[in-house]
């Protein structure tokens, strides 16, 4: 299959294309190797509930659950053995865009466990035990933006662990992000880290504020409340990039890149559709941006590849547009500091949901397979 042209046109526009799901199948059917190669996919995203459906749905687990019965592998180091083999078997598949793009994409991200979004210690100590497990230079360990997450990404970072922060809602939190991140580089260099080696990106979710904020408009009602609906999430991510520029630069900043650090660069996250009136692309074709990267579901990247429109830079010098978006939203009544931190809170439990969902599921398995009982697979299933 030929190169898509649409897709091509996005990656022209400076916009790195990662796939937001990963499975074992996927791996083994080479359909990841198909997406580089003809959807200028360059890097891959995962989370809890893409592994809990991977494994729920894929026989591709079966003979390593199998394995790790025999072994009497507990509940925690089996999900841990399988996920880490996919995600080093990601990272394999692409080490050579890693290599050509200078260790800018060919990444793949691997989340530490949500139930430690709120234990600072806990989580550095997890992201540290991931990047020695993973033992792959292109991969990132995802931590969460919680506040207690703040000082785990400046620790990791400061002990050469390559980051992507995510569930990231406001752009007062990115700020805190980003500022994370330069205290974590600065400390790094006073390690004697190669800064050069350490990359970040910073998730900055899009949908999921669109869905809170237009389900308060809808209760609102107004003519003037509905006529904001579906509009939030691209101005949030527009006033989140024009912070973006704003901090990388100065004599702070120029004096990292003078020791080979490279800017946090901001991640559309959560770009899938979620209400069907919407344009199914609008979440990519809005957010059009060099030094950005959009990871997209399967579904969302074949909808820009059919249909899809690039028509130059729509974020840059947009943030008055974005903050007049929000003076309207708090003049028909909408609290957005209430807004972002539901959000928080929803992002970290529905992690955690999907978490204990695949621990679940690997328990059945492990049982199903010690017992000899057919496929482990079908257990998860069950």
């Amino acid at each position: 299959m030929a190169r898509n042209e649409r897709l091509a046109a996005l990656s022209a526009a400076g916009v790195s294309i990662w796939l937001d799901d990963l499975s074992r199948e996927r791996l083994t059917s080479g359909n990841l190797q198909e997406l580089i190669t003809d959807s200028s996919v360059v890097g891959v995203t995962t989370n809890p509930t893409i592994f809990a459906a991977a494994v729920a749905n894929g026989e591709s687990y079966d003979e390593q659950v199998r394995a790790l019965s025999v072994r009497g592998a507990s509940v925690d180091d089996a999900v841990r053995e399988i996920t880490v083999a996919d995600v080093q078997q990601a990272c394999d598949v692409f080490s050579g865009t890693w290599e050509t793009s200078g260790g800018v994409d060919g990444r793949v991200s691997l989340e530490v466990s949500p139930r430690l979004a709120h234990d600072t210690e806990a989580t550095l100590a997890e992201a540290v035990d991931l990047w020695k497990a993973v033992d792959r230079p292109n991969l990132l360990v995802k931590i969460p933006a919680t506040e207690e997450g703040l000082s785990a990404i400046t620790n990791a970072l400061a002990e050469g662990v390559s980051v992507n922060v995510t569930l990231i809602f406001s752009v007062e939190r990115y700020r805190h992000v980003m500022g994370a991140f330069l205290d974590g580089m600065e400390r790094a260099a006073a390690n004697g880290q190669n800064l050069s080696s350490i990359a970040s990106v910073a998730s900055f979710f899009v949908s999921r504020v669109d869905t809170e904020i237009d389900k308060r408009l809808d209760k609102i009602g107004s003519d003037d409340a509905l006529a904001l609906r579906g509009k939030a999430g691209i101005a949030n991510s527009r006033l989140a990039y024009a912070a973006f520029q704003e901090v990388f630069q100065g004599s702070r900043w120029e004096q990292l890149v003078s020791q080979g650090v490279r800017a946090q660069r901001p991640l559309w996250a959560s770009t899938g559709v979620k209400n069907p009136e919407y344009a199914d692309t609008m979440y990519i074709t809005e957010l059009v941006v060099a030094d950005t990267v959009n990871t997209m579901p399967e579904k969302t990247l074949k909808a820009f590849a059919d249909h899809g429109e690039v028509d130059g830079d729509q974020v840059t010098d947009r943030a008055a547009d974005a903050h007049e978006v929000f003076a309207a939203l708090e003049q028909v009544g909408i609290d957005l500091t209430d807004v972002f931190q539901v959000l928080e809170d929803e992002g970290v439990d529905k992690f955690e949901v999907s978490w204990k969902e695949l621990v679940d599921d690997v328990k059945k398995s492990l049982k199903a397979a010690a017992k000899g009982a057919g496929n482990p697979s079908d257990a998860a299933k069950g």
